[in-house]
Order: C-alpha cells, then sequence, then structure tokens
C-alpha cells in the first residue's frame, strides 16, 4: 500500500493546523517527529580529510602498473 508522509510547520503558539488532501472521515495515524535540516558537514570534513591518501606516489606506480 501506498502511503504519502505530509510534512507541516508548527504555528504561533505551539499550533498545529492540519490541512490535508484525505477525504472527510479518513482514518489516519499521526506521529509527530521534530525535523531538523540536513546538515552532512561531518560527512564533507570526513571526505577531505582523507584525500591525502589518494596522493601517494608509491600507490600511483604500483596501480599504474595493474
Amino acid at each position: 500500500m501506498h502511503q504519502t508522509a505530509l510534512k507541516y510547520e508548527i504555528l504561533d503558539g505551539g499550533r498545529l493546523e492540519l490541512k490535508t488532501p484525505l477525504s472527510k472521515g479518513t482514518r489516519v495515524v499521526l506521529f509527530v517527529v521534530r525535523a531538523f535540516p540536513d546538515d552532512f558537514s561531518d560527512l564533507m570534513q570526513a571526505s577531505e580529510s582523507t584525500l591525502e591518501f589518494w596522493d601517494n606516489p608509491i600507490d600511483d606506480e604500483e596501480w599504474n602498473d595493474a
């Protein structure tokens, strides 16, 4: 069964107003989960900090002849 997640923002005073594309009387289950902004800085730092590994003339020489 295909299900679509809907996202809403909290209004003033912590109020949440839901206007959905669902028909009146449709039964739903509501999960409220705080969304955090996507932050990939730790992954970027990890990928950038290991670039020296690839700059290795001995390794280049070995693999170029493989």
